[in-house]
């Protein structure tokens, strides 16, 4: 989609060029979502690939994942040592709306900055305890948890002006076993409902359910809870909603369906990967 009312475009070297954005000029990253539709209010784009960030960078406190990386060059990423998580990420750039052209593009603040429900990225973070870095507009920053940062279809705490920095994922919860779940209504449909649990290595359980639901929902249980248990506080999530990829009475009843799958593979032993597994995805 031609932006025909942006006049400029600023190529971002250093914090300072951020001043220029506000109401009618906006961030650009990987740009599958701001040339998606037609944006009149817009006068100009500062452009955050400029800023050269790492894209990922590991440390003993965990991974830190530039807002500007792309879903290719996080699905590629190699595994460290005891990042027993590590497939989820993988898994969760599966679930994005795209081909492999848009993974190539599309970024993780971008998925995130988006704030769709079906966002895979929002699922991710937030299922790994992830903090976000913002930089405000008034030149100070602020960490907040990833579960946090969506507050509903299509809205987040970002202020006019203010730029999602970066998303650190503490190295606790990439030791963690994980389950993937994703469900759509076609196979090249927009999700429907995403799904991630982790089994942390003290045993405690959180279920992370998006996609038919307006904002990420986490559910933390001391230990993984029986099914009837977790079937019920599935139902009695409040965040429903019906749209063009699924009724509410639906995306709850799969992710009910889905939920009991995770806590089905998570109660059993862990098993070393074999070729030719699934990934968990339905259509």
């Amino acid at each position: 989609m031609d932006l025909t009312t942006v006049a400029t475009i600023t190529q971002a070297r250093t914090r300072a060029d951020l001043a220029a954005l506000g109401e009618t000029v906006v961030p650009l990253a990987g740009g599958s979502e701001l040339f998606a539709d037609p944006r009149i209010h817009l006068a100009g784009l500062v452009d955050l690939q400029t800023m050269g960030w790492p894209a990922l960078t590991t440390s003993a406190d965990g991974l830190e994942i530039a807002a500007t990386c792309t879903l290719a060059e996080l699905s590629r990423m190699p595994a460290e040592p005891g990042w027993v998580a590590h497939p989820v990420f993988h898994l969760a750039c599966t679930a994005l709306f795209g081909s492999f052209k848009i993974w190539n593009v599309a970024t993780v603040g971008g998925n995130l900055c988006t704030s769709l429900p079906a966002g895979p990225m929002i699922c991710l973070t937030a299922a790994l305890d992830a903090e976000v870095l913002i930089w405000h507009a008034d030149g100070t920053d602020s960490r907040m948890p990833a579960l946090d940062f969506v507050t509903g279809n299509t809205t987040n705490v970002l202020e006019p002006g203010d730029v999602l920095r970066s998303i650190h994922v503490p190295a606790v919860a990439l030791t963690a076993r994980t389950a993937y779940r994703k469900i759509a209504l076609s196979p090249l449909g927009r999700s429907g409902a995403v799904l991630i649990g982790r089994l942390d290595t003290d045993g405690s359980f959180v279920l992370t359910v998006t996609g038919g639901t307006v904002r990420p929902v986490q559910l933390r249980y001391p230990a993984l809870p029986d099914p009837a248990a977790l079937a019920a506080d599935i139902a009695g999530i409040d965040a429903w909603f019906t749209d063009a990829h699924g009724a509410a009475d639906w995306r709850r009843a799969m992710s009910g369906l889905l939920g009991e799958e995770i806590r089905q593979e998570l109660v059993a032993p862990a098993d070393p990967p074999r070729p030719g597994t699934g990934d968990g995805s339905r259509a």
